[in-house]
């Protein structure tokens, strides 16, 4: 840094001593100060020196006893580690100054060195009669440091390379307790048996170790032990101690004078005074590298809200983990728009009863770990959805449920659970904030995304830990309301009146808005029969999609639509106007996508995809009219699918939509007939040996196939599981 601002020389002015009752003027502003009460006395000229650029390093030695010198050339030496700038210094003693105890030096030695003396003693002459001193960086950055030496009215300046603190270092006591731990090791083998003196013969465990991962590799590297490791490696580079009148000493002192500073050339500034002064005092270039990007632990809002409203968002829930909507509107400031703000919000967090609570993977990215256990991220990640999908099904969780199910440490599940919810004694975990009827009424069309995306993630839930009956449906919630408890008989029914007026307001704004529309399609289509079609709903044979296991959610939605709307007609096929065929096309163009990518799906696979395309859509379209078990399967059939029976064995656990299969019987490639033959073989088999299934293709297709062709048939309908071959989605552990 000096050699920015430090040309080959510059001027100093110096003034006269301000008395301490007198303010010093500001140098920086001339018209301030006042040069009369405050002279100049005398100019010095200041030199840069560049001949010790990198070689100059600070020594600072603590206050030293009276029977220590450092000009004793005869019992001092000095090493250093280059790299690490790392200095060991042993310093003479003088053992004839009154001050040094000679009983104590004497015992010290002693117990370091035993009572042998050889070249490997510490202290020769059986009396501590030195001091090591080992160095320590005192400084990260000593770039504006520099030493200087004046002379004849010039004041040179040599930048530091390095300062080093100097402390005493007390690896001899090690000394000495090594050689206490031997002498007893001694004293105890000869106490023994001789019978003790023969080698036991024992079994020796050969161990092949595993090849070690990149990821390994770099915690390895920036292991502690390793770091100390690499330090220990480096070499001590021995170095020569001169005294401060020796004449190699005064020789190495004329470096720190500027050389060739007498050259015409370089008495003048090159730098106008503006520019001058800001290389003096140059922006704080450090200080804005390491400024974090985003707030951690302490959010400052003012720095916050410089950020985009993304990371705002993203940086509050990480920190606060559960909030209200309202409330994080409120952070964000006024003038904020809450469209922006809920498109943001279902990046980072998911709806948990009317609330916000942070994703997973956003507290626990990719490539990290538990800091209690070591689990990888996405274990914690599937842990900590299960604990947030139970709290969509009620307001209390149990922990050793959790734990039970999630087979996670105990400190784990803890933190999980404090990340969103309070502990009550002899009841469990209750979720910390209330439900938020406001934001549900406010947003159904955002309630009823997130619902199906919790479908999406339940049914990811139920395959990995396999969940049971009891784990899906829901405690019966016993006083779990947020409203008070007492209510008084006259608050009920004044609530139910408004609620009974507010209703009877929107149910006749909607009657009458679709009788006009009935009426307008009455006199444009004149009732064209063609166009009618009666949806017949199943009586016995056919299950409707199961949302039991999401009544939790107090969000009102069954299967895509609103319970507490006129839902009733949309399910039995009288939507107004052309929104039949619209739902029709749009329900046509996601199942023949969907079977040109996959072939085969079972009914519980398609559903499951179903429910992540509806969430995927924006809000109000056409899909969210309602669409039943009935209407998807009967769509499948009219896009050229057929259902294979495949014979599942007897005993199969499988649930009634996944014994459902359906493939895509023509897809309009080369394959056809290959596939064709492949789903006729399994609607006689539930599983089949590959062999088997090439010798039925190159018998019905009359040609010989290829080792790729037969893989291309096979990875488009089924999956391998134990040397057999079963459809895709039927396959049963």
């Amino acid at each position: 840094m000096l050699e920015h601002f430090l040309q080959t020389w510059v001027k100093v002015r110096v003034s006269q001593v301000v008395p301490r009752n007198k303010p010093r003027k500001s140098f920086l502003y001339p018209s301030m100060a006042n040069e009369e009460d405050d002279p100049i006395i005398q100019e010095i000229d200041v030199f840069l020196a560049r001949s010790l650029l990198e070689k100059l390093y600070l020594f600072q030695y603590p206050i030293r006893p009276a029977s220590m010198t450092y000009d004793d050339v005869t019992h001092l030496s000095a090493k250093i580690k280059p790299k690490q700038q790392k200095v060991e210094l042993e310093m003479a003693i003088d053992t004839l100054n009154p001050n040094y105890c000679r009983s104590k030096g004497e015992q010290i030695a002693l117990n370091v060195d035993g009572t042998c003396t050889d070249e490997t003693s510490t202290y020769s002459s059986k009396l501590m009669d030195k001091q090591t001193f080992c160095s320590t960086q005192a400084a990260s950055n000593v770039s504006r440091y520099a030493a200087a030496v004046y002379k004849k009215g010039e004041l040179h300046l040599t930048p530091l390379h390095g300062i080093l603190q100097l402390r005493p270092s007390f690896t001899y006591l090690d000394k000495a307790d090594a050689k206490h731990r031997e002498r007893e090791a001694a004293n105890e083998g000869g106490d023994s048996s001789q019978d003790e003196a023969e080698d036991d013969v024992k079994q020796i465990t050969v161990r092949f170790s595993r090849p070690e991962t990149e990821q390994a590799r770099q915690r390895r590297v920036q292991s502690y032990e390793f770091l100390q490791k690499r330090q220990a490696e480096e070499h001590w580079v021995h170095l020569h101690y001169y005294g401060l009148k020796d004449s190699r000493s005064e020789h190495e002192r004329q470096y720190l004078f500027s050389q060739g500073h007498g050259l015409a050339e370089n008495t003048e500034l090159i730098k106008s005074p503006s520019e001058y002064l800001m290389m003096l005092m140059p922006p704080s270039i450090e200080e804005e590298n390491d400024k974090p990007v985003a707030p951690s632990n302490v959010l400052s809002m003012a720095q916050l809200r410089t950020l985009p409203l993304a990371d705002q968002i993203k940086i509050l829930m990480k920190n606060v983990k559960v909030m209200p909507f309202a409330n994080l509107m409120s952070l964000l400031g006024s003038g904020t728009d809450s469209t922006a703000v809920l498109r943001c919000i279902q990046q980072v967090a998911m709806l948990v009863q009317g609330n916000w609570v942070v994703k997973s993977d956003v507290l626990y990215p990719k490539d990290t770990s538990s800091p209690h256990s070591g689990v990888p991220a996405e274990v914690l990640c599937r842990g900590r959805d299960f604990v947030m999908w139970k709290f969509t099904q009620d307001r209390w969780v149990v922990r050793k449920e959790v734990a039970a199910v999630t087979k996670l440490c105990p400190e784990d599940v803890k933190d999980f659970l404090e990340h969103m919810s309070v502990a009550r004694i002899n009841k469990g975990w209750e979720f910390m904030l209330p439900y938020d009827e406001d934001f549900v009424k406010k947003h159904p069309d955002i309630v009823q995304r997130q619902h199906m995306l919790w479908m999406g993630i339940q049914a990811k839930l139920e395959k990995v830990y396999n969940l049971l009956k009891e784990h899906l449906t829901p405690k019966k919630q016993e006083a779990q309301s947020a409203h008070p408890l007492l209510v008084s008989g006259e608050q009920r029914v004044n609530m139910a009146k408004a609620k009974v007026k507010q209703n009877y307001g929107q149910l006749e704004k909607e009657f009458q808005k679709q009788k006009a529309e009935m009426k307008s399609n009455d006199t444009s289509a004149k009732m064209d029969v063609s166009n009618i079609r009666i949806k017949e709903e199943p009586v016995s044979d056919e299950e409707p999609m199961d949302t039991s296991a999401y009544k939790g959610m107090n969000n009102g939605i069954v299967n895509g639509l609103h319970a507490e709307e006129d839902s009733t007609d949309s399910l039995n096929g009288h939507l107004p106007g052309g929104c039949i065929d619209r739902v029709a096309q749009e329900l046509k163009a996601f199942v023949s996508s969907t079977f040109k990518k996959q072939f085969v799906l079972t009914l519980s696979e398609l559903k499951r995809l179903f429910n992540l395309h509806l969430a995927s859509l924006p809000p109000g379209h056409t899909l969210f009219s309602g669409i039943s078990d009935k209407m998807l399967q009967d769509m499948v059939l009219d896009t050229g699918c057929k259902q294979i029976l495949v014979p599942f064995p007897p005993q199969t656990a499988a649930s009634p939509d996944e014994l459902k299969v359906y493939a895509l019987w023509e897809a309009g490639d080369t394959y056809d007939q290959h596939r064709q033959v492949l789903l006729e073989i399994f609607s006689k088999n539930y599983r089949v040996r590959r062999n088997v299934i090439q010798n039925q293709l190159s018998q019905e297709c009359g040609e010989d196939l290829n080792k790729q062709e037969v893989d291309r048939v096979l990875k488009d309908c089924c999956v391998s599981y134990g040397g057999m071959w079963y459809l895709k989605g039927t396959v049963q552990s």
